[in-house]
């Protein structure tokens, strides 16, 4: 407690007891001892409080000596200390293809891969024609726009493209909640292909510098598309499908120009950023060529995928687990 305390305590409590026994004196007649006595007890007050100031400076400055000794105290960081045990182990995500993580993949690996790039499905349904026509009539704004400019280009496809399998994974758990039924084993893909989206973008801004105004619109374009694939989602779930499925195959058309453009020396082809090379176990020496190689084999994967799904449910065959590859050594759970 400072000694400027004390001392306010010791002013207010004097100031009580002088007029207090003055008062006490001229109403009752007191004698001389009775005054003394109300001497004898402000001086003992007195005495007392300057116990307590000189015990209190004492008190603090031992405290000072010794943390010039030992110096300051450990800081507590009550976030860390409270932070549970699962939350402390890195959580890597997956990529796509599961013989990603089997070896380093190097360019002629990657070249080896059969993505189909010409690969189209055939819209014989009036729903499909209209999926085709609405992706194809947006692919040209976003040429007009973007032209040969691929990386930036590569931003806006993959802030778009990220939307769909969160959208269908949203959706298709909350009606699994609701029908308290199991979804098919769809759920689990659906995010997969939302994470691997959102991993291509990642990479691409790690090569790519969006200035503000690219990353209004992007962000404009991202919210409309959103909006729109949802509520197109809760009414056609086979039609949402084949709309992503034609535009993985625009994805992949684009990603196809973008290594021309690298081979043609137009693109410089700079060093794989490290985000890169983690995700897809790349060579370490790999380059941007092999990058748009192994995103462009992802969005292969997500057209063939989604192009099945929309299958599926006009066959009406939505469950995965009738055709799923079961290990006889691990119990068939359905989720």
């Amino acid at each position: 407690m400072p000694a400027s305390s004390y001392s306010q305590a010791a002013s207010m409590l004097l100031r009580h007891v002088r007029p207090t026994s003055n008062a006490m004196c001229r109403g009752l007649g007191c004698t001389v001892q009775s005054r003394a006595f109300g001497i004898k007890t402000t001086l003992r007050v007195q005495e007392h409080i300057s116990k307590l100031i000189k015990k209190d400076k004492s008190k603090n400055k031992n405290k000072a000596d010794e943390m010039q000794v030992t110096g300051p105290g450990p800081f507590h960081d009550t976030i860390l200390e409270s932070m549970p045990s699962e939350l402390r182990v890195p959580r890597n995500p997956p990529p796509m293809r599961e013989d990603t993580m089997d070896h380093t993949w190097n360019t002629s690996d990657l070249e080896a891969l059969d993505v189909g790039p010409t690969k189209h499905r055939v819209p014989d349904l009036i729903s499909d024609k209209i999926a085709l026509w609405a992706v194809k009539s947006a692919r040209k704004p976003t040429d007009i726009f973007f032209r040969n400019k691929y990386i930036h280009r590569s931003v806006m496809l993959e802030v778009v493209a990220a939307v769909p399998g969160m959208v269908g994974g949203l959706i298709r758990h909350i009606k699994s909640l609701q029908g308290m039924r199991h979804d098919g084993g769809w759920i689990g893909h659906l995010l997969h292909e939302a994470e691997n989206e959102r991993m291509h973008l990642m990479t691409w801004m790690e090569i790519s510098k969006p200035v503000l105004w690219e990353r209004a619109l992007i962000a404009t374009v991202q919210t409309g598309f959103f909006a729109v694939f949802s509520l197109l989602y809760m009414v056609s779930p086979r039609t949402a499908h084949r709309v992503v499925g034609y535009l993985e195959e625009e994805a992949v058309t684009s990603y196809t120009h973008f290594i021309g453009e690298i081979d043609a020396g137009r693109i410089e082809n700079v060093k794989a950023p490290e985000i890169a090379v983690a995700y897809w176990n790349l060579d370490p020496e790999s380059t941007l060529r092999d990058v748009v190689l192994a995103v462009r084999a992802d969005e292969a994967l997500h057209r063939d995928t989604n192009h099945h799904f929309s299958d599926r449910i006009r066959a009406k065959r939505e469950s995965l687990f009738e055709d799923m590859d079961t290990d006889s050594n691990k119990p068939h759970i359905k989720y």
